[in-house]
């Protein structure tokens, strides 16, 4: 075999090589080292306006002026049945047949009122966000957490 017919043979395995390598990359599944950046949440905790703007007054008008605002990242809607919504306090406010559309953001006030597509009301007769430090957390229907927002902490929420 000639000098040139060698290197040629070499060329021709390296690329052989090469394209092999190649396509069994790509045939990997993914590993968790392409999943490091933590991903948005399909739907997140977008606002609170944990402190009702005047007196507190306990009246339905001042309780609903405290609310969380949940928005749809995603042009799919999400049914948000069974999801909770709660304070470092425990009080927990759970989804009852609701489905989010897609892009779409829904205010969930404290107070009394008559749910639509883009107010759900707790129905309480008491404040739940603290003014002064607290965390708003969103968990999915099998409890695993979806989304949190903090106020008044050292280190504060996502948001």
């Amino acid at each position: 075999m000639s000098a040139s017919a060698s290197v040629t043979a070499r060329r021709l395995a390296a690329a052989a090589l090469a394209a092999g390598a190649l396509v069994s990359v790509a045939a990997l599944p993914a590993t968790a080292a392409d999943h490091a950046r933590p991903s948005r949440p399909v739907v997140e905790i977008s606002k609170v306006q944990y402190d009702s703007p005047g007196r507190d007054t306990r009246s339905n008008r001042s309780l609903n002026s405290e609310w969380v605002e949940l928005t749809n990242t995603t042009r799919n809607a999400v049914n948000l049945d069974g999801w909770t919504l709660t304070d470092e306090s425990g009080h927990t406010y759970a989804f009852d047949h609701y489905r989010l559309a897609g892009r779409a953001t829904v205010r969930i006030h404290t107070g009394e009122g008559r749910d639509t597509r883009t107010d759900l009301y707790q129905d309480r007769r008491a404040y739940v966000w603290n003014n002064d430090r607290d965390t708003a957390t969103l968990r999915n229907d099998h409890g695993r957490f979806v989304d949190d927002e903090s106020w008044g902490h050292r280190r504060g929420g996502r948001h």
